[in-house]
C-alpha cells in the first residue's frame, strides 16, 4: 500500500488532465485519471483517493450528478472544475457537496495549492489535543470527530467537509457568535480570498440539512452584521 496521497482527476480533455497530473506529481501526489463520467464513481470506490478533481462537463454522467452520488458514500474532498465563472455562485448555493470550485482556464499551481489546502483542512478534522473529546453534542446534535459522523435525533446526516467543520466550530462553544471571518479561517486556512457569500451558502445548506430532522425552530442562527451561533 502506498504512503503517497492520491488524487483522482476526472477530466475528459486529455491535455488538461495531463497538465494536472504533471503538476500534482511534482508535488509528490500519486495520480489517477478517468476521462468518462460513467467510470468516476467506480474509480473513487476502487482507488479511495484523498482528493478528487472533478470536471463539471463530462461525457456520460455529468460532474454534478457524480458529486451528489459520491456524497452518499464518501466525504472525500472534491474540487469541481467549471468553464464558466458565473456558475460558481450558483453551484455553491445549490449545495451539491463539492468543497471548492475552480474556473477554467486555471493555473495548475493554484489547483495544486487548493488540493494541498483541502487535505490540510481534512487532516485537522479531529481534535488536535489528545485530551479533547471525540464527541461533541448540543441538544439533539451529536458529531464524532474521529468518524467524521453527524447524527441529529439519531439520524445520520451527510455533511460535506466544510459543513462538518463549520458545525464543529459552532458546537465547540454554543451561544458564542462566530464572525464570518473566523469561520472562513477555520475552513479556508490557506488564506485565499473567500467571500462572505461563500460562508453564507455553506451555512444555508447546513441549516437546511439540520431542519429536515430537527425542530422547526432553527438552532443555527445568524446575527445580523456579525456572524452565526448555535442557540
Amino acid at each position: 500500500m502506498t504512503s503517497q496521497q492520491q488524487v483522482l482527476v476526472v477530466e475528459d480533455e486529455p491535455k488538461i488532465a495531463q497538465i494536472l497530473v504533471d503538476f500534482l506529481s511534482l508535488e509528490g501526489f500519486l495520480t489517477h485519471v478517468v476521462h468518462d463520467g460513467d467510470e468516476a464513481e467506480a474509480a473513487i470506490k476502487q482507488v479511495n483517493p484523498d482528493c478528487v478533481i472533478l470536471d463539471l462537463m463530462l461525457p456520460g454522467k455529468d460532474g454534478l450528478s457524480i458529486c451528489k452520488d459520491v456524497r452518499k458514500f464518501s466525504h472525500v474532498p472534491i474540487i469541481m472544475l467549471t468553464a464558466r465563472v458565473d456558475e460558481i455562485d450558483r453551484l455553491m448555493g445549490l449545495g451539491f457537496g463539492a468543497d471548492d470550485y475552480v474556473c477554467k482556464p486555471f493555473s495548475p499551481r493554484e489547483v495544486v495549492a487548493r488540493v494541498q489546502a483541502l487535505l490540510r483542512r481534512a487532516a485537522l478534522g479531529a481534535p488536535a489535543e489528545k485530551t479533547a473529546p471525540n464527541i461533541l453534542t448540543f441538544k439533539h446534535i451529536r458529531i464524532d470527530t474521529e468518524r467524521f459522523e453527524c447524527t441529529i435525533n439519531g439520524s445520520i446526516i451527510e455533511l460535506t467537509p466544510v459543513e462538518f467543520r463549520l458545525l464543529k466550530t459552532l458546537l465547540g462553544k454554543p451561544g458564542t457568535v462566530f464572525s464570518r471571518e473566523i469561520l472562513m479561517q477555520r475552513c479556508y486556512e490557506d488564506a485565499r480570498i473567500v467571500s462572505n457569500r461563500t460562508i453564507d451558502s455553506h451555512m444555508k445548506n447546513l441549516r437546511n440539512k439540520i431542519s429536515l430532522v430537527d425542530d422547526p425552530q432553527p438552532i443555527l442562527q445568524s446575527v445580523y452584521g456579525v456572524g452565526y451561533k448555535l442557540m
